[in-house]
C-alpha cells in the first residue's frame, strides 16, 4: 500500500494541522511516512502546500513528482487548480468549492470550476457552508480531512486520535467539534463517491 497526497490551501486554512493529523494517524497505524511543507507568505494568505507520502514500506523521498499524486486535497479551488500537474491520470481531486479571494486578480470562479469539472475523478464539497451549518465556521478544513479519510487506508479511530492530539491544548470542546466536522466530511464523501 502506498498513497501520495498533496494538501493545498493558503495561510490560515489549517493545512499544517491537517498534515499533522494525517501523520499522527499514519504512525498510529504503523505506516511509514514522509511529509514536506512549503508555506511562503503563509501569514499573509500565501499558498501553503504539504506533500504527505504514506506506505506500508519505507518511503525514501519527501516530495511527490508531477503526475504521481494519488490524491490532491484542496481547501480552496484556485489552489486545487494550481496543484493539478501533480495529480496522476487516475488520481482523485477533493476540493472545497468556496474560494478564498485574497488576491485582487483572483480568477473567475466559474472558469476554475469549469476546469476542475474536466477531471475524471473530482469530489467538490462546500465545506465552508457545512462548517457554518454545524456552528463551527473554522472547521471546514477538518470537514475536508474527513472527506480524505474515505480515500486512504487509515482507520477512523486513528484519525480521531490525531485530532485529539493536535487540538488537545485548545480544550475538549474544540476536540469534539473537530471530530464532528471530521465525521460530517467522511459521510459526505462516502455518500457522494
Amino acid at each position: 500500500m502506498k498513497t501520495d497526497v498533496i494538501l493545498a490551501g493558503v495561510g490560515g486554512q489549517g493545512i499544517l494541522s491537517m498534515g499533522a493529523i494525517i501523520g499522527l494517524a499514519a504512525l498510529e497505524e504503523g505506516l511509514h511516512l514522509k511529509q514536506s511543507e512549503t508555506h511562503g507568505m503563509s501569514q499573509r494568505g500565501g499558498a501553503v502546500v504539504s506533500h504527505v507520502r504514506l506506505s506500508d514500506r519505507s518511503v525514501y523521498a519527501d516530495l511527490i513528482h508531477h503526475g504521481q499524486a494519488d490524491l490532491i486535497l484542496a481547501v480552496e479551488p484556485m489552489e486545487a487548480l494550481r496543484q493539478l500537474p501533480f495529480l496522476k491520470k487516475d488520481g482523485y481531486l477533493i476540493t472545497n468549492t468556496d474560494p478564498f479571494t485574497n488576491l485582487p486578480n483572483y480568477p473567475e470562479i466559474g472558469k476554475i470550476q469549469e476546469a476542475l469539472d474536466q477531471l475524471p475523478k473530482v469530489l467538490k464539497i462546500d465545506a465552508t457552508d457545512l462548517a457554518r451549518d454545524i456552528g463551527h465556521a473554522k472547521s471546514s478544513n477538518i470537514i475536508m480531512l474527513g472527506a480524505l479519510s474515505a480515500f486512504v487506508h487509515i482507520s477512523v479511530q486513528s484519525f480521531e486520535k490525531g485530532i485529539e492530539t493536535v487540538f488537545a491544548g485548545k480544550g475538549e470542546d474544540v476536540v469534539e467539534f473537530n471530530k464532528q466536522a471530521f465525521h460530517l466530511g467522511r459521510k459526505v464523501a462516502l455518500t457522494t463517491v
